[in-house]
């Protein structure tokens, strides 16, 4: 048995009927400093039962909330990007945003080749807004394609899709050189720290449709130790919120995921952190999917 994303609150919801798709993804293949990202999703899930129904004044789980059993990681990675994708197309398919509980980041490369091929065949292209630590615009890390240090390289340049990092601290010169290259935006740690944070952080030629990719060590160390790079300077809670609200205000999400948190034993809160993030990015995806909704049957004057 797995655990139902706040079954304490919610009764779990049918697959047709939910709103948002909850995929654990238990992945761990490339981690390059502390492991335990494979047991990140069920320790999310687990302090979730902890969480109160409210957030932020915002109750996503009135949408419907159906937890997709852990997903097989076993065999190459490929084959579990295939089989996220998958779970992908059938939230997608039940008119559901798919959530992905990681694992280590390159799960989500398995949810944007999915989106991407449904956004190719609808005419509708999606962004994808980063916060992370780390750039992850490695082209390998370690002799390695596929570690989590290359996911958003994958994004940028292999599908094309527009890409707004924030909080980003630790990054090589040839990544700040492939930002440049590609033109990614991007809100640093210490430039948010210097200038304050954005009012309007997208400017109005970054689609409209976008993808939340959350790493939980953009937040600060002192936060979230539980993952496996954890490091000083990244954004308090607060600060966190503000521009997830701002980030989301206007847009339509497609999806979205929290990846790489690494739980330690004994050490509740930071996966409490993790879920309780994980809770305020489905409402500010329904709050921004309601009006986006309500704007577009909205007849012209």
């Amino acid at each position: 048995m797995h655990d139902a994303f706040l079954a304490s609150e919610y009764a779990p919801a049918a697959p047709e009927q939910a709103g948002f798709h909850i995929i654990p993804v238990p992945f761990e293949q490339s981690v390059s400093y502390g492991s335990g990202t494979s047991k990140g999703p069920q320790a999310l899930l687990a302090a979730s039962q902890q969480l109160e129904a409210w957030e932020e004044g915002l109750t996503p789980g009135e949408a419907g909330f159906y937890t997709a059993p852990c997903l097989d990681c076993s065999g190459t990675v490929e084959t579990v990007l295939q089989r996220i994708a998958r779970a992908v197309d059938k939230a997608v398919t039940c008119g559901a945003v798919p959530v992905l509980l990681g694992g280590e980041h390159t799960v989500t490369l398995g949810a944007l080749r999915a989106l991407a091929a449904q956004a190719q065949k609808k005419g509708k292209d999606f962004g994808v807004v980063h916060f992370d630590a780390h750039a992850d615009l490695r082209a390998q890390y370690q002799g390695n394609a596929f570690s989590h240090a290359c996911v958003m390289y994958h994004a940028l340049v292999d599908l094309g899709l527009p890409l707004a990092q924030f909080a980003v601290r630790d990054f090589s010169p040839k990544e700040a050189e492939t930002r440049a290259v590609y033109h990614v935006l991007h809100y640093d740690a210490a430039v948010l720290a210097r200038d304050g944070l954005p009012t309007r952080p997208l400017p109005q030629a970054f689609p409209q449709h976008i993808y939340v990719s959350f790493d939980v060590d953009a937040l600060d160390s002192s936060l979230m130790p539980s993952t496996g790079t954890p490091s000083p300077g990244g954004l308090h809670w607060h600060a966190a919120c503000q521009l997830l609200e701002a980030c989301l205000a206007g847009r339509h999400v497609v999806g979205l995921d929290v990846v790489e948190l690494a739980p330690i034993p004994g050490l509740h809160h930071a996966d409490f952190t993790a879920a309780k993030l994980c809770h305020l990015l489905m409402g500010l995806a329904l709050k921004a999917n309601t009006k986006d909704s309500a704007a577009r049957q909205k007849p012209l004057e």
